[in-house]
């Protein structure tokens, strides 16, 4: 069984480094490469899901490298092994030969081998190390096309706001071993152990969770940074920000439900930030002009209602809203990859007429929006009313929260619809859409579809004990009526205000528009007093530590100097006063060798009187 775990994680993760080693000379291959590659993880993960094996090898002293797959994880790994071969089908024929097609399959690969290690971890460092790789693959994949600054930059923002949030695995690491104290540094360090920490450690390993997952799924106050991660490539932003990346966070936050629960406060905090963020990131999906834009505001509203539901104790409906915004926003950001290939542009008004276009790929969009908008009978309608009848249970102000969240999907949604179903408009220059590129979009739409029937009995209850969790909140018919109707009336009222500016002062539109100002605020709090700092000890160093060392080096020479002038001339006299004595004295010895025995005898004569005479005078 620990065979099969270890062959889901390798293959990609081996497959991934090839390509990236051999270089250019497999660009030709690589597609192929990668799709058997994904076709053979897909298969993996299916089987891993059923069987749930556990994988464990030494790593650490008292610390082996632990992977387990559970309900969960196993529900996770075919959604993320079944997104990955579908991206990199629209890529495979997407992608044009004179890419560097090889990185990109590498990444593509690597970066969803890093994924799985971080799906099936089943402690703390081996959950690290997917995390660390995931978020260096996905800073490559957002700047692929590196010789554009723009893009590199982007991809710095999106790694350096990751990273700074992922400082709180490290905090909730050292504080789980602290809290093991003479225990097995393994289970303190184990996800299902990490509730069972003492306090002060259970706030500080509960913090930094909270934290790593807040920033690693885009939420507020970390949300920016998706922003500027549309700059990558459209297959990325599909891969990446729809059941991969930014649903990392959500789903430690899932995991470690009973870390939250033990907390006394974790829950609460993350149940109202993600409806804090359903709420003010679909404001912000509404003001945007840029397709992309729109898409990567809404990824983090919708996340929010996962991050809501792992606050609100509601892990099967957190779970169906992750595979079914996993299906609609992959789709979404593949088709606006597509139009933007074909049409040169992602701006909302460029693209009128655009699902008219190519009727195909318009249909597939009009789906996956239509499921993103909250409308029966579609996935994301009913998985959002499971979750949000947990919401219900702990607080009608969360439930109030998360449906206002939902009506503003229906109201983004339905503003994207407006502008790709205006009358066609004369494209001379347009390019055609692949055939290869337009069946993984079908597929996807048909999933948007499929993917509504886990969320009613008595699926939903086999998908509860899939997952381990009794007692899950059930909602009442009334609640998905409800949602239905006033998700159905939001997106008629934004149907019927097209393209008329939004009712709001210039300062609150500019302020959405701009994703609230979080970047700025960012670079204010954070970026700017590190560079102050940064700039203070440079300072430092230069007028202090520098001077101190330079002033020590000329002391070191002048003393060195004067040593050569000073002292070495005496030392130097005085060996060479001690040199002349000895030869002196050397002489002096030498005379009285003269090789006569008379001369012996009369100097030994004397030597005895001179003996004789300092013995009588002793005495």
């Amino acid at each position: 069984m620990s065979a099969l775990l270890w062959a889901l994680v390798a293959l990609p993760l081996g497959a991934g480094v090839l390509l990236l080693v051999v270089g250019r000379r497999a660009d030709r291959a690589a597609p192929g490469v990668a799709l058997a590659v994904a076709v053979s993880a897909l298969g993996l993960a299916v089987t891993a899901a059923f069987r749930h094996p556990s994988a464990r090898a030494p790593f650490l002293d008292g610390l082996p490298m632990r992977l387990t797959v559970d309900g969960l994880s196993g529900l996770l790994a075919v959604t993320v092994t079944a997104v990955t071969l579908v991206v990199l089908l629209f890529s495979a024929a997407e992608f044009g030969s004179g890419e560097a097609r090889a990185r990109f399959f590498g990444l593509m690969l690597l970066f969803a081998g890093s994924m799985l290690v971080t799906v099936t971890a089943a402690t703390l460092p081996v959950l690290l190390m997917g995390w660390e790789v995931m978020g260096a693959t996905s800073w490559a994949l957002i700047g692929y096309w590196w010789r554009d600054p723009e893009r590199t930059s982007a991809a710095d923002t999106a790694f350096l706001t990751t990273r700074t949030a992922d400082l709180g695995l490290y905090l909730a690491a050292g504080a789980a071993l602290a809290s093991g104290g003479g225990r097995n540094s393994n289970s303190s360090l184990s996800l299902d152990g990490l509730a069972r920490a003492d306090e002060p450690w259970l706030s500080f390993i509960t913090a930094g969770v909270v934290v790593a997952a807040l920033g690693k799924s885009a939420q507020l106050p970390f949300s920016f940074w998706l922003s500027k991660a549309m700059r990558g490539p459209s297959p990325v932003s599909a891969l990446l920000h729809s059941a991969t990346m930014v649903v990392a966070g959500a789903y430690l936050l899932l995991r470690t439900g009973p870390l939250l629960d033990a907390s006394g406060w974790g829950d609460d905090v993350v149940a109202w930030t993600g409806a804090a963020t359903a709420i003010l990131l679909g404001l912000v999906a509404i003001a945007q002009a840029d397709l992309k834009q729109l898409l990567a505001a809404s990824s983090c509203a919708q996340i929010g209602f996962m991050v809501l539901a792992a606050g609100a104790g509601a892990t099967t409906g957190g779970t169906l809203q992750l595979v079914a915004h996993a299906a609609a926003k992959s789709l979404l950001f593949l088709a606006a990859g597509a139009w933007l290939t074909a049409l040169g542009t992602q701006q909302l008004p460029a693209l009128l007429g655009a699902t008219r276009y190519h009727r195909t790929v318009g249909t597939a969009f009009t789906v996956a929006a239509l499921s993103l908008a909250g409308l029966a009978p579609l996935s994301l309608w009913a998985a959002k009313d499971v979750l949000l009848a947990g919401a219900l249970e702990r607080s009608p102000w969360l439930y109030a929260a998360g449906l206002a969240g939902a009506l503003l999907s229906a109201v983004y949604s339905a503003k994207a619809l407006w502008f790709v179903w205006r009358p066609a408009v004369a494209r001379p220059d347009a390019r055609r859409i692949p055939a290869g590129a337009v069946w993984p979009l079908v597929l996807l739409a048909f999933a948007c579809v499929a993917l509504v029937v886990p969320a009613f009995p008595p699926v939903r209850d086999s998908v509860s004990r899939v997952l381990a969790v009794s007692g899950q909140p059930a909602p009442a018919a009334w609640e998905f009526v409800l949602s239905a109707g006033l998700a159905l009336l939001a997106a008629a009222g934004a149907w019927g205000w097209g393209a008329r500016p939004l009712p709001l002062a210039a300062r609150a539109k500019s302020g959405f528009a701009d994703w609230l100002g979080l970047e700025r605020a960012a670079h204010v709090l954070v970026v700017a007093p590190t560079m102050r700092l940064a700039r203070a000890a440079a300072a430092f160093d230069d007028r202090v530590l520098d001077r101190a060392v330079e002033g020590s080096a000329s002391a070191t020479v002048r003393l060195a100097r004067w040593t050569n002038d000073v002292v070495e001339r005496a030392v130097d006299g005085t060996v060479g006063a001690v040199a002349a004595g000895t030869r002196a004295l050397g002489r002096w010895a030498r005379r009285p060798q003269t090789g006569q025995l008379h001369q012996y005898l009369a100097q030994a004569v004397a030597a005895f009187t001179v003996l004789a005479v300092v013995l009588v005078l002793v005495r």
